[in-house]
């Protein structure tokens, strides 16, 4: 009886101090604030900034030449490897030459014949305009044997271009790369009848890969934007246009600098894109036709830009805002105007104008008219990479 006394007074006796326990917590923790919130801030400043400008873009040949037959006949033989790099003048197919030393030798007896013909003429001309001399025969008899000298020279020049013709065609059963570059598949197999019409006289194709061309296209209303740019000078370019660089399928620039050679001096309806073509060095042949990489413009400038990153920047329901600190570091809230993307920092139009202490990192915690403890104060860098 006595041992139950006491363990009945225990079990009353534990809630009641847990309890006393839990409000002196609860006590304690409400009188005490928490922390300010730790941020990152950077100082504002103004400068020219590099304005790199990327657009999707596709990689042609310089040169893409079809590879076609001359003659027909039936194809003999293939004498490059498919895919590979070739010379100009390289012999890449042969066709049956047999019909075609045939047809020179032909032209070729024919031309003796008609030389023959001329000499004959000739001393029959002559010995007539002798005898004319000496009153022996008529004026129409000394201009029929002119006439006749003259006919067969005419013959004999045509007998000359059947011959050249015939040459032509027995040196087209061996047909050459037009230029130096790399070969595709072939179109006819070997043992093939050749013929000269659209499809039956394409063989191949070669590819010229130093340079190459690289595809773009700019929008309309950037094209503009550009010009306006230049003409109130807020952006500066090179005398001779901006470089172009190509970023590979890896992220990675390539090390060649091309420069744009064509232009299109109309907008196209349908998208409303203006196109551009860049030559860019391949001597490698790192970049291959047909892949697709983004072509990146170099060498315009952003006159006198604010450019703060991208991690300070809010976006509201309403407004863009960034977090100024004054002196005492008290976060107030600033609307702000976005301009270019440039790497991974925003172009500021308007809002910040140079000198301002802004929040970089932590803005996520800050409310407005909060005191924040500032762990490290920068002075605020262009963004690197390019606009989009």
């Amino acid at each position: 009886m006595h041992n139950g006394l006491k363990l009945l007074i225990i079990f009353l006796i534990i809630p009641l101090f847990a309890a006393g326990c839990t409000d002196k917590d609860a006590k304690g923790h409400a009188g005490t604030a928490p922390p300010p919130p730790l941020v990152k801030a950077i100082t504002v400043t103004k400068a020219d900034v590099p304005l790199d400008v990327e657009y999707a873009a596709q990689v042609d040949g310089s040169r893409e030449v079809e590879v076609r037959a001359q003659v027909s006949g039936i194809l003999l033989e293939r004498t490059y490897r498919e895919g590979s790099f070739v010379q100009e003048g390289d012999i890449l197919f042969r066709i049956d030459p047999n019909t075609y030393h045939a047809a020179l030798e032909q032209a070729r007896g024919a031309l003796q014949q008609q030389e023959a013909n001329l000499e004959l003429a000739r001393l029959y001309r002559d010995r007539t305009l002798s005898i004319y001399k000496q009153g022996a025969v008529s004026t129409h008899e000394r201009d029929d044997a002119e006439a006749k000298y003259e006919a067969a020279l005419a013959t004999v020049r045509t007998a000359r271009g059947s011959v050249e013709t015939a040459e032509l065609n027995l040196g087209y059963t061996e047909v050459r790369a037009p230029i130096s570059g790399i070969t595709s598949r072939e179109t006819r197999s070997e043992g093939s009848l050749i013929t000269l019409d659209a499809s039956g006289s394409l063989l191949t194709t070669v590819t010229r890969l130093d340079p190459v061309y690289v595809n773009f296209s700019v929008p309309g209303t950037e094209v503009l934007k550009r010009k306006r740019q230049l003409a109130d000078g807020q952006i500066s370019a090179p005398k001779d246009g901006p470089v172009v660089r190509l970023r590979l399928s890896d992220g990675n620039l390539y090390k060649q600098i091309g420069h744009i050679n064509f232009m299109d001096r109309h907008e196209d309806p349908q998208t409303g894109a203006v196109r551009v073509r860049a030559e860019v060095p391949n001597p490698d042949g790192m970049i291959l036709p047909g892949s697709f990489a983004r072509a990146v413009m170099q060498g315009m400038t952003l006159k006198d830009a604010v450019v703060i990153p991208q991690r300070a920047v809010l976006f509201t329901k309403n407004a863009t805002i960034v977090y100024i600190l004054d002196e005492t570091n008290v976060a107030q809230p600033r609307h702000v105007v976005i301009g270019e993307t440039i790497g991974d920092g925003f172009q500021i139009l308007s809002g910040l104008s140079g000198g301002e202490r802004i929040i970089s990192d932590g803005v996520i915690k800050v409310r407005p008219g909060v005191t924040v403890t500032v762990s490290k104060t920068e002075v605020a860098e262009a963004g690197q990479g390019s606009a989009q």
